[in-house]
């Protein structure tokens, strides 16, 4: 190898400090996964490669048997692992090197608890790969050429994981990555064969590569040492090509590990093969716990994409609608070309196929967990539930399985837990019931507090609350279940049907009846700050409440679009009030039209403040409410 050039020192980004000084000290609970992490790297650059060089075949510069090698060097204190895949030049080295380059860094940084076992879990799900090596390594080099670059273009980087790296120039003769991990005191156990053998086996004997380890062989008395030897010791067929009946589970779980740079083993998995007008193999995933960019939409998706076994695509995003971007997965295709690119795959019917089909498996997937594993799908909600509320607006064809699949909280409970299914509210609807309702608002408390369960809570029937800020958004997508419309139980005039006797109903219509002069009195005091003023069929206990017109804009859409910047149609709310109420009563008998003037609007404000609304002139209410209780104190 010749001198280096362009030696230069370089500061490591500043969250790739605190990682490595996290896993440099932490007890991390399993050290032998740095292998599975750089053989996982080792596999996805030699993918690559195998990709470029479809419409670039000089790279693989007349070496087209491509593998990893795994060694070692008892007396050295060394692990190495070469690679020939596409390399990194200088530029590449830095970057991948030096930074963490992905999408929710920040989040992850704030999650970190200084509690160092809890870190360490956090370090796996994050997946840094290249950094694991420091676990048990205090220094590591890196020797790489990008393919298609000159022989002199290699790259030599070198760090010690204290916050700095040096990366110089060098002649390279191969294309690939060779990584030598000069292992720390105490961590001898790694420069053995048996081990490293172990190790492959356990955890990436899935990869669809050879990995390669030095042949064990000793020589005969008085001979020299024979020349080195490789055998492969992994079974290097893609494992979503291989029979169910064949594969262990722990081989699925390792998979899912290795592509979807988890620590965790998913929660569920479907493995299928598609013969017959279209012929394609998946295997699909449900992970355990959320990404930190789950929320981020534009952030990169997908799944990884194989035609005819050759890797294509990482991440691609349109075999899967968007709310289903955290399954992690493969799909190979025998039906698509191998230059496919993302704008073919956006016009390709073949794809809309696929996509519908695979949307199908997800969701019978996940049916299948609520049904079998009820304890692991709560846990699955609690990660994933919001993602899921974007699926009926976006995937109509499914909208019925989707619903079937949300959780709410309702009134049966009382901690405020998503865990009430649909079709578990209708199999204890009271008789006659022919609607599912619900209640939206900013809190759990809010809603559970609200005046307008009253008539409710007095009946027995049950109310979902919805608190999620997509909520709203997602009831104007979903108009029914199983033949249920959805009724927000602060919307419009409230109808109960069946669940109100004809007694009921007579004698509220004669009450409404007998109020006309009251409901025309307060219409005249609020004026333009209500479109309607009715007696209410809601309340039991509480004075007034406000109800939202029939195609108006609930409370949450409100701000959700004021927060965009986006202009909100104007709209008023209905002024219903119970004329049982001592309040009312006596608001019924005020004869000073100024003093029925101030209660009316203490009451619209103290509707508004129950409903979670802010007051458009606070002072006024101030002001209003001081006053009545002076003259209660004279």
């Amino acid at each position: 190898m010749s001198v280096e050039t362009q030696k230069e020192t370089l500061g490591f980004q500043t969250e790739v400090k605190q990682l490595l000084h996290l896993m440099i000290h932490s007890l991390y609970s399993n050290k032998e996964i740095f292998l599975r992490e750089l053989i996982s790297n080792a596999s996805d650059a030699v993918d690559k490669l195998r990709f470029e060089a479809l419409s670039k075949p000089e790279l693989l510069e007349g070496g087209a048997e491509l593998k990893i090698r795994v060694s070692f060097d008892k007396d050295a204190k060394t692990v190495t692992l070469e690679d020939n895949g596409i390399g990194m030049s200088r530029e590449d080295a830095i970057t991948h090197l030096g930074t963490i380059a992905k999408s929710g860094t920040a989040d992850f940084m704030k999650n970190l608890s200084g509690d160092q076992k809890k870190d360490s879990h956090l370090i796996g799900q994050f997946g840094v790969g290249f950094y694991s090596a420091f676990i048990v390594a205090d220094k590591v080099e890196v020797f790489s050429r990008r393919a298609g670059l000159d022989a002199s273009e290699g790259v030599h980087w070198s760090s010690k994981g204290e916050g700095e790296f040096e990366i110089a120039t060098i002649d390279k003769a191969d294309r690939g990555t060779r990584i030598v991990l000069h292992l720390k005191s105490g961590e001898d156990e790694f420069a053995d064969g048996w081990r490293l053998r172990n190790i492959v086996k356990k955890y990436s004997d899935h990869i669809a590569l050879p990995i390669e380890l030095p042949k064990e062989q000793a020589a005969a008395e008085g001979e020299e040492a024979p020349a080195q030897e490789w055998e492969v010791v992994n079974r290097a067929s893609a494992l979503w090509t291989r029979p169910r009946t064949e594969i262990k589970d722990e081989e699925y779980q390792e998979f899912y590990k290795h592509i979807g740079h988890d620590y965790e083993n998913p929660l569920s998995w479907s493995h299928n093969k598609v013969e017959g007008k279209l012929e394609y193999s998946s295997l699909l995933y449900v992970p355990a716990r959320a990404p930190f960019d789950l929320y981020q939409r534009e952030a990169p998706k997908g799944l990884k994409l194989y035609v005819q076994r050759v890797f294509v695509m990482d991440q691609a995003e349109s075999f899967l609608p968007l709310y289903l971007r955290f399954i992690k997965g493969v799909v190979d295709s025998n039906d698509l070309s191998l230059n496919v690119s993302r704008e073919i795959l956006q016009k390709d019917p073949i794809i809309d196929s696929m996509k519908s089909a695979l949307t199908k498996r997800v969701l019978d997937m996940l049916e299948k967990l609520a049904k079998n594993e009820p304890e692991q799908y709560k846990g699955f909600w609690k990660n994933f539930g919001q993602v899921m509320k974007e699926g009926p607006a976006e995937d109509f064809a499914n909208k019925e399985k989707i619903a079937g699949l949300l959780r709410f909280a309702s009134t049966q409970g009382d901690d405020g837990e998503q865990n009430v299914a649909l079709a578990e509210y209708l199999a204890r609807a009271k008789e006659g019931q022919d609607k599912i309702y619900y209640l939206t608002g900013e809190t759990y408390a809010q809603v559970k507090n609200s005046p307008h369960l009253e008539v409710f809570r007095k009946k027995g029937i049950e109310v979902l609350l919805l608190t999620d800020r997509i909520d709203e958004w997602l009831m104007s997508y979903l108009n029914e279940f199983d033949g249920k419309s959805f009724v927000d139980v602060a919307r419009g005039d409230l109808d109960l049907g069946n669940l109100d006797s004809e007694e009921e109903k007579k004698e509220a219509e004669e009450v409404a009846k007998s109020k006309e002069g009251l409901v025309e009195r307060i219409k005249a005091s609020l004026g333009d700050a209500v479109s309607e003023v009715r007696v209410s069929h809601r309340l039991t206990d509480s004075p007034a409440i406000l109800a939202i017109g029939e195609q108006d804009l609930g409370m949450q859409m409100r701000q959700i679009l004021e927060a965009s910047g986006q202009k909100v149609p104007d709209s008023k709310p209905i002024f219903e009030f119970n004329p049982a109420h001592p309040l009312i009563e006596k608001l019924d008998g005020e004869q000073s039209e100024e003093r029925f003037g101030d209660l009316s609007h203490i009451l619209f404000d103290q509707a508004a403040l129950a409903a979670g609304d802010s007051l458009k002139d606070p002072a006024a209410y101030v002001r209003r409410l001081n006053k009545l209780l002076v003259e209660l104190s004279v």
